[in-house]
């Protein structure tokens, strides 16, 4: 929230403020710190927000301070933070100069990191609601209590009515445990964060070239001739980000242009600024698109050589014209006309997307067709170009891609019979075992399944596991313990039903060093713990950033209270269900004999993670790069000599094949200008060889040095066979192939990395040279269409773009045209978005428990359109209800602001503690309520699930506004 400040005094502080004694009074910095339980010497440690961090000065007489490396736990731009530690207290800190990413330095949220871990909010031991009141207990009675009913409920209704809902804050081996552990108990009803943020990003993605994330790095941005960001604003959610585009925008004189709904802080800094209608993504690509065909400015030799399915594209894209496109979503056609026009003429350029692009019910035509314009323009595979896709959370990469997803097990292996052969050899675990732990079910035609090869309930739709009945189900059940394991349950729409499915659990159990909302949306009595989890800064591991590069965080302190750390829990809890010796018999433990030591986790998923090459980075790599920042290019990422010459910085993946390969990483996908070896890459062969009569393998294009200078499909032992390079695999590595499948064993379940080697040492892509696919055939829409959304303004325009028939998947029925047949438009004529705001992060516990941060933001808010404003009669500063078609309201403060444009109004989704206008602060645990509340603006959020992953909607819905 844009607001300008005088003396350091907040305009128009909430009602309900941060200090009880000061609750309708300015607050100033010297009072709210006063009040809030912060020295005042603790001004030292952090000037202003927008200043410096000033270095650490051990008193007199205290111990030597020691400078202890760890990464940012906000989003995913991966910023090193050097904590200073004296005597085991954390006492300042300073950003990483050494480190590519962050140059040196910070953001408001990166410069307040240190009080998430001493902060005075967090949950400081195991807690239990017992007749409406927060009762201590301790560690030992709340594993038995919990694990004595979650087994009583297994006995009744079977695993999948426990749901495990993991965490993007976890560290990668925490991850991987994390969905190791939910296959050990038998459920596929486990899941995180990245389906409710980029779900449709991997899926669209993958489904169009391979890999389902950022092709190139922040980095790169810096050689970039043309910037084209959709649906995203880095300048608040990823704000050390903006320092790599700017670099581009003033070194290249690269065009920046900004296309969203809303005049955001990164579209201040844009030379083209393009506004349209929330949910019309694909008709805006498609109107840039009509230009670049009808003008040729489309790169014929790529698309002939690197694409397929560019025909099908053009014959859609021929029907939006500029009136069209137009209609649909107001922006003019000169506009797009002179964006098309730039983006030719500056190429390379990239194309950037966030939460604006992906959270939508057709969010997968987003993602795809934001892939189309950059194969159009042949911006694929080239430094400069790529989709720069930005993840939200540190860790969200990095938790993705070890698998805490209810569809997939790690390395995006799938759910086959196939996956589980491949993970249970990984594991050295018995198949058959595994799948006694997992309940069957009784398909359409009658015949028995295992539900361990069935995609379980995506966290988007857990309430409805909890609320639908189960004869409407594919699943035995309903889920009636739930598990929230670092998690922010106001992050997700639909609360007014949640609250619902949170009163008619058996049990609910919240994981994490802050209560969240979870702790207070309900009215619940009893049945209700909470775990202190540690925070990332009391343990040690991996972290993936959003460029897919690995670094490694070093413990800071030793955990704070009665905390303790995920992998611990995690093992406390396989003891308790009785298979810890199986979960962990080839992880080393500590001393403890409970806990999994971290880099023999690291190690065992190096054993497994052939598909996305997760092994090469062992964790003395890993460390060894943290260590020596200071070697690699702030561009390439490529070490300059030093002990880790020549690879890039974090080895971004794939990084093939064991770690005694030493494969550099893969800066940029699918870049054919560098040999494999070095960090070059095709398109993946993912989707066969032939299509219609059509070949979909590259055509005479390949990496240098290969051997094969034309597409290949993927390497299996018996491709080797077929070329005569089976005599460079070792005796070892022929013996692992051949006890995995002999001839069919291919690059993705070979144990010993020997088909990956032997395909690189010829100069080859493991996973083949394919064509980027423009038309994905197994989704509803093989071509990415327009449709309105479910809670459309624009009922003329539903017969043109209808949504989809209402359909069952992910074990759930799933509603469309019965709710976009409603017309909702003249009662809730507004549409309603949401966004991040520079202050907090996600649903906000941590950050707005954070005085630095707190002080920055007090007030929950909506903006709203001058005109619009003065229709409904509301002044700036005053409240308002803001209430969905659904029933769900909240209230706000009204922000004034042309910002929004007319029709449209925007609410941050970072606060909650407040419900439909109660003030909920009485029923937090003592001292563990953040210090600032407000509404969630997903209590007035509405239904609404992407058509391939059930990614929700929350940027194109209706809402009516009016004076509180």
């Amino acid at each position: 929230m844009l607001r300008k400040k005088t003396n350091g005094v907040a305009r128009r502080p909430q009602g309900a403020s941060i200090l009880r004694d000061t609750a309708h009074k300015s607050v100033d910095r010297r009072t709210f710190l006063k009040g809030s339980g912060v020295a005042a010497g603790g001004l030292a440690a952090i000037s202003a927000m927008g200043g410096s961090v000033t270095q650490a000065k051990a008193q007199a007489g205290a111990g030597a301070v020691k400078n202890v490396k760890t990464v940012c736990t906000h989003c995913s731009v991966g910023c090193t933070v050097v904590a200073e530690v004296s005597n085991g207290v954390w006492v300042g800190q300073e950003p990483g100069w050494d480190s590519p990413f962050n140059l040196g330095a910070h953001c408001a949220k990166g410069a307040a990191v240190r009080e998430h871990a001493h902060g005075e909010r967090r949950l400081k031991y195991p807690m239990k609601k017992e007749g409406g009141e927060w009762k201590k207990i301790s560690w030992e009675q709340a594993i038995n209590e919990i694990g004595d009913q979650m087994m009583q409920i297994r006995e009744e209704s079977g695993p999948d009515s426990v749901y495990w809902l993991g965490s993007a804050k976890h560290n990668n081996e925490q991850a991987y445990l994390f969905r190791k552990f939910a296959a050990y108990w038998g459920t596929n009803n486990v899941d995180h964060q990245a389906r409710i943020c980029h779900s449709t990003t991997v899926a669209g993605v993958a489904n169009t070239w391979g890999y389902g994330a950022m092709t190139n790095s922040y980095n790169d941005i810096h050689n970039s001739r043309a910037i084209f960001i959709i649906g995203g604003n880095p300048a608040e959610a990823h704000p050390v980000s903006l320092l790599h585009v700017l670099r581009a925008k003033e070194q290249n004189n690269a065009p920046l242009i900004v296309c969203d709904p809303r005049f955001t802080r990164t579209a201040a800094h844009a030379d083209e600024y393009v506004r349209f209608r929330p949910g019309s993504d694909v008709a805006l690509i498609w109107g840039i698109l009509w230009h670049i065909f009808d003008n040729g400015w489309e790169d014929k030799e790529f698309i002939r050589t690197r694409v397929w399915g560019m025909d099908q594209i053009k014959e859609e894209v021929a029907r939006w014209t500029p009136d069209e496109v137009e209609r649909v979503t107001g922006t003019p056609g000169s506009q797009l006309k002179r964006v098309a026009r730039t983006l030719a003429n500056n190429r390379p350029g990239t194309v950037i997307w966030c939460m604006g692009g992906t959270q939508h019910t057709n969010g997968n035509n987003n993602t795809r067709a934001y892939c189309v314009l950059q194969l159009a323009l042949g911006n694929m595979g080239t430094t400069g170009g790529g989709t720069n896709i930005f993840r939200g959370h540190d860790n969200v990469q990095g938790a993705t891609d070890l698998g805490v997803l209810s569809h997939t097990l790690p390395g995006y292996y799938g759910l086959s019979a196939g996956a589980w052969g491949h993970w249970s050899r990984v594991w050295g675990e018995e198949l058959d075992w595994l799948k006694g732990q997992f309940a069957k079910t009784t398909g359409a035609d009658g015949k028995e399944k295992n539900l361990m090869n069935l995609t379980g309930i995506p966290v988007s739709r857990w309430i409805d596991g909890v609320l639908e009945d189960p004869a409407n189900t594919d699943q035995p059940a309903e889920v009636r313990a739930m598990v929230l394991w670092g998690h922010a349950p106001n992050s997700q729409t639909r609360m007014t039903e949640m609250k619902t499915a949170m009163e008619k659990l058996d049990t609910l159990v919240v994981i994490d060093p802050f209560p969240t909302v979870s702790a207070v949306l309900h009215d619940r009595t009893d049945g209700v713990y909470l775990l202190p989890a540690t925070t990332q800064f009391e343990t040690y591991g991996s972290v993936t950033a959003s460029n897919r590069s690995i670094q490694w965080r070093d413990q800071v302190i030793e955990p704070l209270f009665e905390s303790k750390t995920d992998h611990e829990i995690i093992g406390l809890f396989a003891k308790k269900f009785g298979f810890h010796d199986r979960i962990f018999r080839n992880i080393a433990l500590e001393d403890d004999g409970i806990t999994p030591n971290i880099e023999d986790t690291t190690r065992e998923f190096n054993r497994g993670m052939w598909t996305v090459g997760y092994t090469g980075q062992s964790p003395e790599r890993i460390k060894l790069h943290m260590a020596n920042q200071h070697t690699f290019d702030r561009t390439t990422l490529q070490a300059n000599g030093g002990p880790a010459d020549g690879d890039y910085y974090g080895m971004p993946w794939p990084c093939w094949g064991t770690a005694d390969m030493k494969h550099p990483g893969t800066p940029n996908l699918y870049d054919m200008s560098k040999p494999v070896a070095e960090g070059g890459l095709s398109f993946r062969a993912r989707f066969g060889v032939e299509r219609d009569g059509q070949n979909l393998l590259a055509e005479g294009v390949s990496n240098p040095g290969a051997e094969i200078q034309d597409g290949y499909p993927e390497f299996t032992m018996q491709m080797l066979m077929d070329l005569g390079w089976d005599g460079d695999l070792t005796d070892d590595e022929r013996a692992a192939i051949d006890a995995v499948a002999g001839p069919k064993t291919n690059w993705k379940t070979d144990l010993s990395g020997g088909i990956q080697r032997v395909a690189i040492k010829h100069g080859c892509s493991p996973f083949g040279n394919a064509k980027a696919r423009a038309v994905v055939w197994t989704f509803p829409d093989p071509v990415p269409l327009h449709r309105e959304p479910l809670y459309t303004n624009r009922r003329d325009l539903v017969a043109d773009y209808p949504t989809y028939e209402d359909r069952k998947f992910y074990r759930l029925p799933t509603l469309y045209a019965s709710i976009q047949k409603q017309d909702f438009s003249r009662d809730y004529p507004i549409i309603l978005t949401s966004g991040r705001l520079v202050e907090y992060e996600g649903g906000g516990d941590e950050t707005r428990s954070n005085p630095w941060l707190a002080e920055l933001q007090q007030d929950m808010f909506v903006e709203i359109n001058p005109r619009d404003a003065n229709n409904i009669g509301i002044r700036d500063g005053a409240q308002v209800w803001v209430e969905g078609p659904e029933g769900g309201k909240v209230k706000v403060m009204a922000m004034v602001t042309e910002r929004v444009g007319e029709g449209v109004a925007f609410m941050p989704f970072h606060f909650g503690g407040h419900y439909q206008g109660e003030d909920q602060r009485s029923k937090y645990p003592k001292g563990a309520d953040p210090y600032v509340l407000g509404e969630s603006t997903n209590t007035a959020q509405t239904y609404g699930y992407d058509s391939v992953t059930q990614m929700q909607e929350t940027k194109a819905t209706l809402c009516k506004i009016s004076a509180a």
